[in-house]
């Protein structure tokens, strides 16, 4: 089994910026589908980003669309998610994972698609 470690999160005003990071130690980092998912206390956990195994396909939430941007380092082996004009409703804990599943270009935005997963960050986001 594979653990992931995210880090990056905080406290931060609204219309702030946070650089996300998740480490995947002891991985060939490039033969995984990366995603970004977050959940909050009483709500299912919600897709927010995914990006392909190459890093050339990437899908978004709409409620994040313009806002995020997911990036991968395969030589780092480690997934970003760049967020910038942080809304209150953005805080939540962030969690990243990892599927070894679909072709290189697959793009997986469904919690039951990953079979790896990192224990969060939290990101609070103040009005």
């Amino acid at each position: 089994q594979v653990q992931l470690v995210e880090s990056g999160g905080g406290l931060v005003q609204a219309g702030d910026s946070l650089r996300l990071s998740c480490a995947a130690p002891g991985l060939t980092f490039s033969m995984y589908a990366m995603g970004w998912f977050r959940q909050t206390p009483g709500k299912e956990r919600e897709f927010v980003a995914a990006i392909a195994k190459s890093g050339g396909n990437t899908n978004y939430a709409d409620s994040v669309k313009g806002r995020f941007t997911i990036s991968r380092d395969n030589a780092q082996n480690t997934v970003f998610l760049q967020m910038k004009s942080l809304k209150p409703e953005d805080t939540a804990v962030y969690y990243c994972a990892a599927t070894r599943y679909g072709r290189s270009s697959s793009i997986y935005t469904r919690d039951s698609d990953y079979h790896t997963w990192g224990q969060g960050t939290q990101v609070t986001v103040s009005s």
